[in-house]
């Protein structure tokens, strides 16, 4: 058969694998600190006999978007963002280190703080634990006090300090789970990370631009079925030829 039929076929696979891509950075649109992954086509060559005068596609996904996502206020006491550069370190599923954006904090029924995503975040000796309190308090420098159930408001007390990191771009990268790692090791507390508090980072996600590009894929899909009917075509009006031969 036409090799024509398998450069369709494997363009429409490649196309179902970008627009997966895309959903996934649509989906998390609302999702605070997102980062949006990138795509890209590539032309491979088909080998073979004969002259190369057709090329497979490959979808490829050269990495993450890092562009910092607009802040939002909203004025509650758990939410952070980072200021500028850096991460807040997490506990990942799997019991590693990981790193978000994500600033939407919260405290668990276990009194563990976590992220909103369910992420427990880490503090200076593993992920961080608070004591039942009245206040709670997130300095700049990701310092945790509280207010003892019951004490006076000058009894504040430092439970922990949250694993601030600023580790280089070109080292990171991010996992199926959605969020980043350091290549090699764990990340070193960087003291010149800072967060603002009462405030969220969105994704970076451009809803119109990921619409747009769904629509641009679909119309990509549609042309590659239609080269697969062509190629449908062709061949029985090859064998309806050799047929009245």
């Amino acid at each position: 058969m036409d090799r024509m039929l398998y450069v369709a076929m494997s363009g429409a696979k490649q196309i179902m694998l970008a627009q997966a891509v895309n959903n996934n950075n649509l989906a998390n649109v609302s999702t605070a600190g997102f980062r949006a992954d990138l795509d890209a086509f590539r032309s491979m060559p088909v080998f073979g006999p004969g002259y190369p005068s057709r090329v497979y596609t490959m979808t490829e996904r050269p990495g993450t978007d890092m562009s910092a996502g607009a802040l939002t206020t909203t004025g509650r006491e758990l939410d952070v963002a980072v200021n500028g550069q850096g991460w807040i370190a997490v506990q990942a599923p799997d019991g590693s280190e990981a790193y978000t954006r994500a600033g939407d904090l919260r405290v668990s029924v276990n009194g563990q703080l976590e992220t909103g995503a369910g992420h427990p975040v880490m503090g200076n000796g593993g992920p961080i634990a608070v004591p039942p309190f009245d206040k709670i308090e997130i300095g700049s420098d990701g310092t945790i006090s509280i207010l003892p159930i019951g004490q006076a408001p000058s009894a504040l007390a430092v439970v922990d300090r949250i694993k601030l990191v600023n580790p280089l771009q070109r080292d990171m990268e991010k996992g199926v789970d959605g969020l980043m790692r350091v290549k090699g090791s764990d990340a070193a507390p960087d003291a010149t990370v800072s967060l603002a508090g009462g405030v969220l980072e969105s994704s970076n996600v451009n809803a119109v631009e990921a619409m747009v590009k769904m629509i641009e894929l679909s119309r990509h899909y549609e042309t590659q079925i239609k080269m697969m009917r062509v190629a449908q075509e062709n061949d029985v009006a090859a064998t309806q030829m050799m047929r009245m031969s």
